[in-house]
């Protein structure tokens, strides 16, 4: 029999009630003693899957159509990595539509703003490449400078902040630059999967998206393109289904990955998966434990 605690009992209850409200208002949550989205996920069980694999996995699937929502540890915080990105361009490209720079006007790269993995900024050391091109660099194959040098166009780490809060995001933490996001320090550069499922909601779909046509286009463009993470998410939709989605990992366990799953038909599921693994285990199996849990949430909410 499936063990369920407190707040994830709480939690399939109130999600229960809230069947065929309106849009999510916020309530608090003791445990965290800050505002969570309602309403709650159902409580869904992936003990076994993290009992076989070891580590700690967050996860959320929302059926936009019903509004079904199922959750494991979903309230709980986990390091982001590289999954901000996404957002990183998303604030990048709503400030350039409000008067912002240009997503034409080009930045300068230089030495000092390498760091490990820079496939794109890398071979322009020297040289310039427009915002544009930095962030599908940061999106599609989530280059680490080009993640900074966007941070400092923004106006820094406050900038970031206040864009999660515009989107009534009291919870995802804004600290530190790439590479030292990444570390493990407190509650410093995270968040919970519940909220970001909220947030991708908010900004692509429903009720009226937040980003406009043409930057909504653009951004899921360079989701739906990205070539990273094949054996994640991406891995357990079925056949025909179409994922834009954003990693993260860490080099010490974190394999995350958050999108929406486009079925060839019907209303799009949104995940996100936030799996903090053991060192001792492999790439591989860390993105197979994704792909199984979004095989298995996809099953319960009938999309399989």
């Amino acid at each position: 029999m499936a063990v369920v605690d407190r707040r994830s009992a709480l939690a399939g209850l109130a999600a229960i009630g809230a069947t065929g409200c309106g849009p999510a208002q916020e309530v608090e949550d003791k445990t965290l003693g800050e505002r969570m989205p309602t309403p709650y996920p159902l409580a869904f069980d992936l003990s076994a899957l993290e009992a076989g694999n070891g580590g700690r996995l967050g996860f959320v699937a929302k059926d936009t159509g019903s509004t079904r929502t199922l959750g494991w540890r979903h309230d709980e915080r986990f390091v982001y990595c590289s999954t901000f990105k996404m957002f990183l361009a998303a604030a990048i490209l709503e400030k350039s539509l409000s008067g912002g720079s240009p997503m034409d006007k080009p930045l300068p790269v230089t030495q000092a703003d390498m760091i490990n993995h820079a496939p794109v900024t890398g071979p322009a050391v020297g040289g310039t490449l427009t915002i544009e091109q930095l962030c599908q660099a940061t999106v599609e194959v989530s280059d680490n400078p080009a993640a900074n040098i966007l941070l400092r166009e923004l106006g820094g780490l406050g900038e970031m902040r206040d864009f999660y809060r515009s989107m009534g995001d009291q919870l995802t933490r804004v600290d530190r630059f790439e590479p030292e996001m990444n570390r493990l320090d407190g509650d410093k550069d995270t968040t919970v999967p519940l909220r970001i499922v909220e947030n991708l909601q908010s900004m692509f779909i429903h009720p009226l998206p937040r980003l406009t046509d043409e930057p909504r286009r653009k951004l899921l463009g360079w989701m739906f393109d990205s070539p990273t993470g094949m054996d994640r998410i991406k891995a357990g939709v079925p056949a025909g289904w179409r994922v834009a989605h954003k990693t993260g990992t860490g080099g010490y366990g974190p394999t995350n990955d958050i999108g929406i799953l486009y079925p060839p038909s019907g209303d799009p599921v949104i995940v996100a998966a936030y799996y903090h693994a053991t060192p001792e285990t492999t790439d591989a199996r860390n993105a197979a434990v994704i792909a199984e849990a979004t095989r298995l949430a996809l099953a319960e909410l009938g999309r399989a």
